[in-house]
């Protein structure tokens, strides 16, 4: 007895309730097969369509009559295949067993179900051979018609059922949809551009470094092409990382003389954070170096290297020629001969597309396409993600950076290349810039500061002063006299003052400000009291001034000083004369 091995009555049931419209999955749970043995078989059935089938032995038509219930029909032209009994219900269905002889199949047993009590599915024909008709068939120039206006299976299903009165299933239009896509192939289409135009690039597995001791290293080979005169560069790095992929696109560049207008990459990690053919999402490093060279780099689709058939031809073309069965000491020789290569090899063939020669293409049609290098090259920064700490500041090299109080707790890019600090928010928009300091050092611009946290002695007592305009003119007439007399000891006496305008009515505040000022009082404490008898409703104290009166029986008159005064200034200069007489003598 051979194990695994379905019985014809087994496999002919798959197929019939396959053809019926039973999904695989339906067919294994109810023989209790394994799902993977029912896909096969009915995947052979489908390969072997091409080739005629084999009828059940046997003379007798499987509609034949049984005694246990009605004949089951079958169409005309079709050829019969074994139908399985079922017994009980369909959760017990089991395969029927076909027999040799003129019986046909064995229709009387058991508690068996006559086949035409299951489930039919409406229009559908039970054929085997080739060409056995789908139940799609019908529909077949519809279908046709709807998948060159570019509708899928799913869609074309929808439609036949609502406007074409289709009755099967949807894995009948399905294969019919795959088996009439088999050949519809159309060719490929290739893409020529104009010169400076396009450039395409990949990496490669490089030539093995091979020390004095016989220790290897392997190497990965960076190639650019341009897409138009197949003039290229190549390059071996030790990595893959976004600055060797950088350095050594702008060595290409600066090797053409020339930027392309547009580049074509794979999707490597070191450019293309997040793959996606209709929006992919470029590292920050590499959207600013295209930005500097005024390049657009578009990545392939995913697994999609056709996409970029001329690197990966050149790719091939540099591993297979110029490295195959070599090895070098240093990194440095490998680039050199690659450097030799090209000059000596790569750019003097005759391409086999083109039929010309790729230097003498490039030197006179593309070189004078490419756009003009950049006045400098791309400064090479660091950059990583930071996240925004509880004081709001990021951390770069044991150093920290102050960022917007609107930043605290998110994600900012920051960049830093020994000189300047640049910060980013997550959309590449900067929104700080610093120097770089030492480990351990701050820098914070006050700008980033939040206002709530600026203490009132920070912003100096000006500021105060002007706020205590907003209490009355006499609490600021009182705030400057306190402070010509306090002097910077009044500095927090005013920030009193303010809060004190917080807990009372500007008015009372006001009020005690004027009483405390007549009689000198200069303590935030006066203040307080005045307000508290303000409200207890007693009298407040106040100084009381007096004019002076100009007339008086005990006040002598101003004439009286004048005459005085000048008698004595008289008596003075006489007293003067003598001393002045005798000195002269």
């Amino acid at each position: 007895k051979m194990a695994n091995q379905l019985k014809m009555a087994d496999v002919q049931t798959i197929l019939t309730l396959h053809d019926q419209g039973w999904s695989a999955r339906r067919i294994a749970r109810t023989l209790k097969l394994d799902r993977a043995t029912v896909t096969r078989h009915i995947r052979l059935r489908r390969e072997a369509d091409s080739k005629p089938a084999i009828a059940p032995t046997g003379s007798a038509a499987v509609g034949s009559a049984s005694p246990g219930g009605p004949a089951n029909s079958v169409p005309d032209g079709s050829i019969p295949i074994a139908i399985p009994t079922v017994v009980g219900t369909a959760d017990a269905l089991k395969p029927a067993h076909a027999t040799t002889g003129s019986g046909g199949l064995d229709a009387g047993a058991e508690g068996s179900i006559p086949v035409a009590e299951l489930p039919p599915v409406p229009g559908h024909a039970v054929s085997a051979g080739p060409g056995r008709p789908s139940a799609a068939a019908p529909w077949q120039a519809v279908i046709l018609e709807k998948l060159q206006a570019g509708l899928e299976a799913q869609r074309i299903y929808q439609d036949l059922t609502a406007d074409h009165d289709y009755r099967g299933t949807y894995y009948s239009v399905r294969r019919l949809v795959a088996r009439l896509g088999q050949g519809t192939d159309l060719p490929m289409r290739r893409l020529e551009y104009a010169p400076g135009v396009e450039a395409q690039v990949d990496f490669g597995r490089g030539a093995w470094l091979v020390d004095s001791q016989g220790r290897r290293r392997g190497t990965w080979v960076f190639r650019l092409i341009l897409s138009h005169s197949r003039k290229g560069y190549s390059e071996a790095v030790l990595r893959q990382s976004t600055d060797d992929f950088l350095r050594c696109m702008e060595n290409a560049f600066y090797a053409f003389r020339g930027v392309p207008q547009t580049l074509v990459i794979d999707n490597l990690r070191a450019a293309v954070s997040q793959a996606d053919w209709f929006d992919p999402e470029l590292c920050p490093k590499v959207r600013s170096f295209a930005e500097h060279y005024h390049l657009a780099i578009l990545p392939t689709k995913p697994y999609t290297p056709r996409h970029k058939g001329k690197i990966e031809n050149g790719i091939k073309y540099v591993k297979n020629n110029a490295l195959k069965a070599r090895t070098f000491a240093t990194l440095a020789q490998q680039n050199e001969h690659l450097r030799q290569w090209e000059q000596t090899v790569a750019d003097t063939r005759i391409h086999g597309t083109t039929r010309r020669q790729v230097a003498e293409v490039f030197t006179t049609v593309e070189k004078p396409a490419l756009q003009p290098l950049p006045e400098s090259r791309f400064d090479l920064f660091q950059e990583a993600l930071r996240q925004v700490h509880r004081d709001g500041h990021v951390q770069v090299k044991e150093a920290y950076y102050s960022v917007g109080p609107e930043f605290l707790g998110q994600s900012v890019w920051a960049r830093w290349d020994g000189r300047m600090v640049r910060i980013f928010d997550i959309r590449m928009k900067l929104i700080a810039v610093h120097a770089q300091l030492p480990p351990g050092k701050f820098s914070t611009q006050v700008g980033h500061l939040a206002l709530e946290k600026i203490s009132a002695v920070e912003r100096g007592q000006e500021w105060l002063l002007a706020q205590t305009r907003l209490i009355g003119p006499q609490a600021r007439a009182w705030a400057q006299q306190m402070l010509r007399d306090r002097g910077m000891a009044g500095v927090r006496v005013l920030m009193g003052l303010m809060s004190l305008s917080h807990r009372y009515a500007l008015v009372e505040v006001d009020a005690a400000c004027q009483v405390a000022l007549e009689h000198g009082a200069y303590r935030l404490r006066n203040l307080r009291r005045l307000i508290a008898l303000r409200r207890e409703g007693q009298a407040i104290p106040r100084q009381i001034s007096f004019e002076f009166i100009q007339e008086h029986p005990i006040i002598r008159p101003v004439k009286y000083y004048q005459q005085l005064l000048q008698g004595k200034l008289a008596q003075q200069e006489l007293q003067q004369k003598p001393s002045i007489e005798k000195e002269s003598l």
